[in-house]
């Protein structure tokens, strides 16, 4: 089951003044449907979408990906290469954090409560709600640093 719906989508678009594309709900199933650890970059994204004979252009791709990076839908991560990868938003207790290797790109999903417990303590005493955490490690994996 998608984790968000086509229903809640159509709501959370129309109460920001947006309209509900077939584009935009194509856009969400493909990022919902990819397997645990995996992210897209627009150009992928866009690619899929060519390959399922959409008719879609890449700067619509990169306006639907920021609007729902906007909304909350998504999380936009910069991973070791040159451009942006993304992926779903789950609530915060699904949260995970990323180790990048900066040679060969390998991105490893971890979790770690501890960081977002002091995450969620220091905006709680700032008066904020977190609506994500992310923590990026960058470094060498075995195999690149032999």
């Amino acid at each position: 089951m998608p984790f968000y719906s086509e229903d809640a989508l159509k709501a959370a678009l129309h109460s920001r003044g947006y309209r509900a594309t077939a584009q935009r709900q194509k856009i969400l199933n493909i990022l919902q449907a990819l397997p645990q650890g995996e992210h897209l970059s627009a150009e992928d994204l866009h690619a899929l979408l060519k390959d399922q004979g959409e008719r879609i252009s890449l700067s619509t791709v990169y306006r639907t990906l920021h609007l729902m990076v906007y909304m909350g839908l998504l999380r936009e991560l910069e991973l070791a290469e040159d451009h942006k990868h993304y992926e779903l938003n789950r609530p915060l207790r699904d949260h995970h954090h990323h180790l990048v290797c900066v040679q060969c790109g390998q991105t490893i999903e971890f979790t770690e409560d501890l960081i977002d417990r002091i995450g969620e303590n220091q905006a709680h005493s700032a008066g904020y709600y977190v609506l994500d955490c992310q923590l990026m490690l960058y470094g060498v994996c075995d195999r690149c640093s032999s």
